[in-house]
Protein backbone atom coordinates (compact mmCIF):
# COMPACT_ATOMS: atom_id res chain seq x y z
CA UNK A 1 0.00 0.00 0.00
CA UNK A 2 1.17 3.45 -0.81
CA UNK A 3 1.62 5.45 2.34
CA UNK A 4 1.99 9.19 2.46
CA UNK A 5 2.77 11.67 5.26
CA UNK A 6 1.32 15.14 5.32
CA UNK A 7 3.71 17.89 6.60
CA UNK A 8 2.35 21.29 7.51
CA UNK A 9 4.58 24.27 8.20
CA UNK A 10 3.04 27.12 10.13
CA UNK A 11 4.13 30.35 11.77
CA UNK A 12 2.72 30.62 15.32
CA UNK A 13 3.32 33.87 17.20
CA UNK A 14 6.34 34.74 15.04
CA UNK A 15 8.13 31.45 15.93
CA UNK A 16 8.61 28.89 13.21
CA UNK A 17 7.55 25.39 14.15
CA UNK A 18 6.84 22.21 12.28
CA UNK A 19 3.77 20.05 12.80
CA UNK A 20 4.02 16.58 11.31
CA UNK A 21 0.86 14.58 10.77
CA UNK A 22 0.53 11.07 9.50
CA UNK A 23 -2.74 10.37 7.75
CA UNK A 24 -2.14 6.81 6.60
CA UNK A 25 -4.24 5.52 9.54
CA UNK A 26 -7.28 7.25 8.10
CA UNK A 27 -6.65 5.62 4.74
CA UNK A 28 -6.21 2.18 6.34
CA UNK A 29 -9.49 2.49 8.19
CA UNK A 30 -11.37 3.73 5.12
CA UNK A 31 -10.07 0.89 2.86
CA UNK A 32 -10.44 -1.85 5.48
CA UNK A 33 -6.78 -2.65 5.67
CA UNK A 34 -7.03 -3.12 9.40
CA UNK A 35 -9.51 -5.99 8.88
CA UNK A 36 -7.07 -8.11 6.83
CA UNK A 37 -4.87 -10.44 8.89
CA UNK A 38 -1.18 -10.18 8.35
CA UNK A 39 0.81 -13.24 7.17
CA UNK A 40 2.07 -15.33 10.07
CA UNK A 41 5.49 -15.58 8.48
CA UNK A 42 5.99 -11.85 8.82
CA UNK A 43 5.89 -11.58 12.60
CA UNK A 44 8.47 -8.81 12.75
CA UNK A 45 6.68 -6.90 10.03
CA UNK A 46 3.38 -7.49 11.81
CA UNK A 47 4.64 -5.99 15.02
CA UNK A 48 6.05 -2.97 13.15
CA UNK A 49 2.85 -2.35 11.28
CA UNK A 50 0.78 -2.76 14.44
CA UNK A 51 2.91 -0.15 16.20
CA UNK A 52 2.60 2.24 13.25
CA UNK A 53 -1.15 1.75 13.13
CA UNK A 54 -1.51 2.52 16.86
CA UNK A 55 0.67 5.61 16.53
CA UNK A 56 -1.26 6.80 13.51
CA UNK A 57 -4.59 6.41 15.31
CA UNK A 58 -3.29 8.43 18.25
CA UNK A 59 -2.09 11.25 16.00
CA UNK A 60 -5.28 11.14 14.02
CA UNK A 61 -7.41 11.59 17.13
CA UNK A 62 -5.35 14.67 18.10
CA UNK A 63 -5.46 16.24 14.66
CA UNK A 64 -8.68 18.32 15.01
CA UNK A 65 -7.48 20.14 18.18
CA UNK A 66 -4.07 20.85 16.70
CA UNK A 67 -5.58 22.23 13.53
CA UNK A 68 -7.87 24.50 15.50
CA UNK A 69 -4.92 25.89 17.47
CA UNK A 70 -3.00 26.53 14.26
CA UNK A 71 -5.91 28.35 12.65
CA UNK A 72 -6.45 30.43 15.80
CA UNK A 73 -2.77 31.37 16.07
CA UNK A 74 -2.61 32.28 12.39
CA UNK A 75 -5.71 34.45 12.76
CA UNK A 76 -4.17 36.27 15.73
CA UNK A 77 -0.95 36.84 13.81
CA UNK A 78 -2.86 38.24 10.83
CA UNK A 79 -4.83 40.57 13.09
CA UNK A 80 -1.61 41.81 14.72
CA UNK A 81 -0.18 42.60 11.28
CA UNK A 82 -3.29 44.55 10.33
CA UNK A 83 -3.29 46.53 13.62
CA UNK A 84 -0.32 48.97 13.63
CA UNK A 85 -1.11 50.02 17.20
CA UNK A 86 -0.10 46.58 18.44
CA UNK A 87 3.38 46.82 16.90
CA UNK A 88 6.33 48.36 18.84
CA UNK A 89 7.13 51.90 17.67
CA UNK A 90 9.65 54.66 18.39
CA UNK A 91 7.16 57.43 17.64
CA UNK A 92 6.12 57.96 21.28
CA UNK A 93 9.60 58.15 22.86
CA UNK A 94 10.78 60.32 19.96
CA UNK A 95 7.96 62.81 20.39
CA UNK A 96 8.34 62.90 24.17
CA UNK A 97 12.06 63.60 23.79
CA UNK A 98 11.41 66.37 21.26
CA UNK A 99 9.12 68.13 23.75
CA UNK A 100 11.96 68.17 26.29
CA UNK A 101 14.63 69.48 23.88
CA UNK A 102 15.05 73.22 23.23
CA UNK A 103 16.76 75.35 20.60
CA UNK A 104 19.36 77.82 21.89
CA UNK A 105 20.47 80.95 20.00
CA UNK A 106 23.36 83.13 21.11
CA UNK A 107 26.73 84.49 19.98
CA UNK A 108 28.76 83.44 16.96
CA UNK A 109 27.08 84.98 13.96
CA UNK A 110 29.42 87.98 13.63
CA UNK A 111 32.49 85.74 13.39
CA UNK A 112 30.95 83.31 10.92
CA UNK A 113 30.38 80.57 13.51
CA UNK A 114 27.05 78.90 14.05
CA UNK A 115 25.13 80.93 16.62
CA UNK A 116 22.90 78.10 17.76
CA UNK A 117 22.97 74.80 19.61
CA UNK A 118 20.67 72.49 21.57
CA UNK A 119 19.71 71.79 25.16
CA UNK A 120 17.14 69.91 27.22
CA UNK A 121 15.07 70.49 30.35
CA UNK A 122 16.30 68.87 33.56
CA UNK A 123 13.64 70.31 35.86
CA UNK A 124 9.99 71.39 35.51
CA UNK A 125 11.00 74.92 36.57
CA UNK A 126 12.95 75.80 33.43
CA UNK A 127 16.49 74.56 34.12
CA UNK A 128 18.24 73.55 30.89
CA UNK A 129 21.39 71.49 30.46
CA UNK A 130 23.51 72.26 27.43
CA UNK A 131 27.09 72.25 26.17
CA UNK A 132 29.40 75.05 27.32
CA UNK A 133 30.51 76.91 24.17
CA UNK A 134 31.01 80.31 22.54
CA UNK A 135 27.25 80.41 21.83
CA UNK A 136 26.82 81.23 25.52
CA UNK A 137 29.11 84.26 25.40
CA UNK A 138 25.89 86.28 25.54
CA UNK A 139 22.69 85.53 27.41
CA UNK A 140 21.03 83.18 24.91
CA UNK A 141 17.47 83.01 23.65
CA UNK A 142 15.70 79.68 24.17
CA UNK A 143 12.94 78.43 21.86
CA UNK A 144 10.71 75.64 23.13
CA UNK A 145 9.11 72.82 21.17
CA UNK A 146 5.80 74.70 21.03
CA UNK A 147 7.47 77.83 19.64
CA UNK A 148 7.56 79.93 22.82
CA UNK A 149 10.65 82.13 23.20
CA UNK A 150 12.38 83.01 26.45
CA UNK A 151 15.36 85.07 27.51
CA UNK A 152 17.62 82.85 29.60
CA UNK A 153 20.37 83.32 32.14
CA UNK A 154 23.39 81.15 32.80
CA UNK A 155 23.10 79.92 36.39
CA UNK A 156 26.22 77.76 36.40
CA UNK A 157 28.72 75.85 34.34
CA UNK A 158 31.46 73.29 34.75
CA UNK A 159 34.35 73.78 32.29
CA UNK A 160 35.83 70.31 32.91
CA UNK A 161 32.57 68.75 31.70
CA UNK A 162 31.82 71.28 28.93
CA UNK A 163 28.48 71.62 30.73
CA UNK A 164 26.33 74.69 31.37
CA UNK A 165 22.94 75.09 33.04
CA UNK A 166 20.54 77.80 31.88
CA UNK A 167 17.30 79.01 33.46
CA UNK A 168 14.15 80.43 31.90
CA UNK A 169 11.14 81.92 33.65
CA UNK A 170 8.62 79.10 33.15
CA UNK A 171 7.11 76.20 35.09
CA UNK A 172 5.30 72.87 34.63
CA UNK A 173 7.60 71.95 31.76
CA UNK A 174 8.33 68.42 30.49
CA UNK A 175 11.80 67.39 31.55
CA UNK A 176 14.28 64.51 31.66
CA UNK A 177 15.21 62.75 34.86
CA UNK A 178 19.02 62.58 35.05
CA UNK A 179 19.74 59.07 36.28
CA UNK A 180 22.40 58.20 38.81
CA UNK A 181 23.58 55.32 36.62
CA UNK A 182 23.57 55.07 32.84
CA UNK A 183 21.99 51.70 32.15
CA UNK A 184 23.22 51.22 28.59
CA UNK A 185 25.99 49.29 26.93
CA UNK A 186 27.51 48.93 23.49
CA UNK A 187 25.09 47.70 20.87
CA UNK A 188 22.05 49.31 22.51
CA UNK A 189 19.79 51.32 20.15
CA UNK A 190 19.48 55.03 20.91
CA UNK A 191 17.86 58.21 19.59
CA UNK A 192 19.74 61.53 19.29
CA UNK A 193 17.45 64.58 19.48
CA UNK A 194 18.89 68.01 18.60
CA UNK A 195 18.62 71.07 16.39
CA UNK A 196 21.46 70.03 14.12
CA UNK A 197 22.11 72.46 11.24
CA UNK A 198 19.43 74.74 12.73
CA UNK A 199 16.79 72.94 10.68
CA UNK A 200 14.02 73.43 13.23
CA UNK A 201 12.72 76.92 13.87
CA UNK A 202 9.71 78.30 15.68
CA UNK A 203 7.39 75.50 16.76
CA UNK A 204 9.04 72.93 14.51
CA UNK A 205 10.23 69.88 16.48
CA UNK A 206 13.89 69.05 16.91
CA UNK A 207 15.52 66.53 14.58
CA UNK A 208 15.70 62.86 15.59
CA UNK A 209 18.39 60.43 14.49
CA UNK A 210 18.43 56.70 15.21
CA UNK A 211 21.59 54.72 15.84
CA UNK A 212 23.38 52.51 18.33
CA UNK A 213 26.08 52.85 20.98
CA UNK A 214 29.26 51.65 19.30
CA UNK A 215 31.35 51.63 22.49
CA UNK A 216 31.87 53.22 25.89
CA UNK A 217 35.43 54.43 26.38
CA UNK A 218 37.57 57.32 27.70
CA UNK A 219 37.70 60.37 25.48
CA UNK A 220 40.94 61.14 23.64
CA UNK A 221 40.23 63.79 21.05
CA UNK A 222 41.01 67.32 19.95
CA UNK A 223 38.92 70.36 19.06
CA UNK A 224 40.79 72.01 16.21
CA UNK A 225 44.33 72.21 17.61
CA UNK A 226 43.24 71.82 21.24
CA UNK A 227 42.18 68.73 23.11
CA UNK A 228 38.98 68.70 25.11
CA UNK A 229 39.12 69.33 28.85
CA UNK A 230 36.85 66.37 29.56
CA UNK A 231 38.67 63.22 30.62
CA UNK A 232 35.87 60.83 31.57
CA UNK A 233 34.06 58.07 29.67
CA UNK A 234 31.89 58.86 26.66
CA UNK A 235 29.28 57.03 24.63
CA UNK A 236 30.69 56.64 21.12
CA UNK A 237 27.69 56.72 18.79
CA UNK A 238 27.15 54.95 15.49
CA UNK A 239 25.28 57.86 13.88
CA UNK A 240 26.28 61.18 12.33
CA UNK A 241 25.56 63.49 15.25
CA UNK A 242 28.72 65.62 15.04
CA UNK A 243 27.11 68.50 13.18
CA UNK A 244 26.69 72.24 13.85
CA UNK A 245 23.88 72.89 16.32
CA UNK A 246 23.76 69.35 17.70
CA UNK A 247 25.93 70.06 20.77
CA UNK A 248 23.89 69.90 23.95
CA UNK A 249 21.19 67.68 22.45
CA UNK A 250 19.68 64.71 24.27
CA UNK A 251 20.50 61.04 23.70
CA UNK A 252 17.72 58.70 24.85
CA UNK A 253 17.10 54.97 24.80
CA UNK A 254 14.15 53.35 23.02
CA UNK A 255 12.00 53.94 26.11
CA UNK A 256 12.71 57.68 26.06
CA UNK A 257 15.02 57.70 29.10
CA UNK A 258 17.94 60.15 29.05
CA UNK A 259 21.30 58.40 28.69
CA UNK A 260 23.58 61.24 27.62
CA UNK A 261 24.20 64.72 26.18
CA UNK A 262 25.65 65.23 22.71
CA UNK A 263 29.14 66.69 22.89
CA UNK A 264 30.80 69.41 20.84
CA UNK A 265 32.52 68.80 17.51
CA UNK A 266 35.74 66.82 18.00
CA UNK A 267 38.32 65.03 15.90
CA UNK A 268 40.07 61.84 16.88
CA UNK A 269 43.66 62.65 17.90
CA UNK A 270 45.08 59.58 16.19
CA UNK A 271 43.17 59.41 12.89
CA UNK A 272 41.66 62.87 12.45
CA UNK A 273 38.21 61.32 12.06
CA UNK A 274 35.29 63.25 13.52
CA UNK A 275 33.88 61.72 16.68
CA UNK A 276 30.18 61.21 17.29
CA UNK A 277 29.88 60.98 21.04
CA UNK A 278 27.79 61.85 24.08
CA UNK A 279 28.62 62.50 27.73
CA UNK A 280 26.87 59.91 29.94
CA UNK A 281 24.02 61.32 32.00
CA UNK A 282 25.52 59.78 35.13
CA UNK A 283 28.60 61.99 34.73
CA UNK A 284 26.41 65.13 34.62
CA UNK A 285 23.97 64.32 37.40
CA UNK A 286 25.84 65.59 40.46
CA UNK A 287 26.99 68.84 38.85
CA UNK A 288 23.52 69.62 37.49
CA UNK A 289 22.02 68.91 40.91
CA UNK A 290 24.53 71.16 42.68
CA UNK A 291 23.92 74.02 40.26
CA UNK A 292 20.13 73.78 40.51
CA UNK A 293 20.23 73.57 44.30
CA UNK A 294 22.54 76.57 44.53
CA UNK A 295 25.47 74.68 46.03
CA UNK A 296 27.54 75.68 43.01
CA UNK A 297 26.99 78.96 41.21
CA UNK A 298 29.04 80.94 38.74
CA UNK A 299 26.75 83.97 38.62
CA UNK A 300 28.54 87.14 39.64
CA UNK A 301 26.98 88.71 42.70
CA UNK A 302 25.98 92.36 42.54
CA UNK A 303 25.44 92.58 46.29
CA UNK A 304 29.10 93.30 46.99
CA UNK A 305 29.69 97.07 46.80
CA UNK A 306 32.11 98.66 44.38
CA UNK A 307 35.24 99.71 46.26
CA UNK A 308 37.29 102.84 45.60
CA UNK A 309 39.96 102.19 43.00
CA UNK A 310 42.78 102.71 45.49
CA UNK A 311 41.34 99.95 47.72
CA UNK A 312 40.24 97.40 45.13
CA UNK A 313 42.08 94.92 42.93
CA UNK A 314 42.75 95.57 39.28
CA UNK A 315 44.84 94.05 36.50
CA UNK A 316 47.93 95.97 37.64
CA UNK A 317 47.74 94.68 41.23
CA UNK A 318 47.63 91.13 39.89
CA UNK A 319 50.38 91.69 37.33
CA UNK A 320 48.19 90.73 34.35
CA UNK A 321 48.01 92.11 30.82
CA UNK A 322 45.05 90.95 28.72
CA UNK A 323 44.67 90.81 24.94
CA UNK A 324 43.34 94.02 23.32
CA UNK A 325 39.72 94.63 24.23
CA UNK A 326 38.24 95.27 20.78
CA UNK A 327 34.82 93.64 21.14
CA UNK A 328 31.89 94.15 23.44
CA UNK A 329 32.52 90.74 24.99
CA UNK A 330 36.22 90.08 24.40
CA UNK A 331 37.21 86.93 26.32
CA UNK A 332 39.64 87.38 29.22
CA UNK A 333 42.72 85.88 27.54
CA UNK A 334 46.06 86.64 29.14
CA UNK A 335 48.40 88.39 26.72
CA UNK A 336 51.38 88.76 29.07
CA UNK A 337 52.37 88.40 32.73
CA UNK A 338 54.41 91.00 34.60
CA UNK A 339 57.67 89.32 35.71
CA UNK A 340 57.85 88.97 39.46
CA UNK A 341 54.20 89.93 39.91
CA UNK A 342 51.53 88.03 41.88
CA UNK A 343 50.22 86.24 38.76
CA UNK A 344 53.72 85.18 37.69
CA UNK A 345 54.36 83.71 41.13
CA UNK A 346 51.52 81.20 40.68
CA UNK A 347 52.53 80.41 37.07
CA UNK A 348 49.82 82.24 35.16
CA UNK A 349 50.91 82.13 31.51
CA UNK A 350 50.14 83.95 28.27
CA UNK A 351 47.17 82.50 26.36
CA UNK A 352 45.53 81.32 29.60
CA UNK A 353 41.78 81.98 29.50
CA UNK A 354 40.31 83.22 32.80
CA UNK A 355 37.03 81.35 33.30
CA UNK A 356 36.19 82.01 36.94
CA UNK A 357 37.09 84.68 39.47
CA UNK A 358 36.39 83.63 43.07
CA UNK A 359 34.08 80.96 41.69
CA UNK A 360 32.08 83.39 39.54
CA UNK A 361 31.90 83.30 35.78
CA UNK A 362 34.02 85.79 33.85
CA UNK A 363 31.92 86.70 30.81
CA UNK A 364 34.38 89.14 29.28
CA UNK A 365 37.27 91.46 30.04
CA UNK A 366 34.82 94.16 31.09
CA UNK A 367 33.14 91.85 33.59
CA UNK A 368 36.54 90.77 34.96
CA UNK A 369 37.55 94.37 35.64
CA UNK A 370 34.20 95.09 37.29
CA UNK A 371 34.45 92.00 39.48
CA UNK A 372 37.96 92.99 40.61
CA UNK A 373 36.57 96.35 41.74
CA UNK A 374 34.50 94.46 44.35
CA UNK A 375 37.52 92.69 45.90
CA UNK A 376 39.75 94.30 48.47
CA UNK A 377 43.31 94.38 47.18
CA UNK A 378 44.53 92.89 50.46
CA UNK A 379 42.55 89.69 49.79
CA UNK A 380 43.63 86.70 47.75
CA UNK A 381 42.08 86.22 44.30
CA UNK A 382 41.04 82.74 43.25
CA UNK A 383 41.34 82.23 39.49
CA UNK A 384 40.22 79.29 37.38
CA UNK A 385 41.96 79.28 34.02
CA UNK A 386 41.89 77.05 30.97
CA UNK A 387 45.29 76.19 29.56
CA UNK A 388 45.03 74.09 26.44
CA UNK A 389 43.26 70.99 27.71
CA UNK A 390 43.66 71.67 31.43
CA UNK A 391 41.43 73.48 33.90
CA UNK A 392 43.65 74.95 36.62
CA UNK A 393 42.68 76.60 39.94
CA UNK A 394 45.20 79.27 40.93
CA UNK A 395 45.31 81.36 44.10
CA UNK A 396 46.89 84.78 43.48
CA UNK A 397 48.26 86.44 46.63
CA UNK A 398 48.78 90.21 46.58
CA UNK A 399 52.19 91.65 47.31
Amino acid sequence: MKRRSMITLCNVRNQRSMVVRLDFARRWMRKGFWRNPLPSSSSSLSLLLAFCWTLACTLFMATPATAQEIVSAKTNADEAKQDPASQPTLADPSREAQQRVVKIYGAGGLTGLEAYQSGFFVSPDGHIATAWSYVLDVEPVVVLDDGRRFESEIVGFQPSLDLAVLKIDASDLPYFTVSKETDVTWGDPILAVSNLFGIASGDEPASVMQGIIASISPLDARRGTFKTTYRGPVLVLDLIANNPGAAGGAVVDVSGNLVGMLGKELRDSATGVWLNYALPASELRSVIGDIISGKVTSVASSEEPMLPRERSHNLETLGLILVPNVLESTPAFVDAVVPGGPAASVDVRPDDLILLLNGQRVKSQASLIEMLRRIDRRDNVELTVQRDTEILPLSVQPK
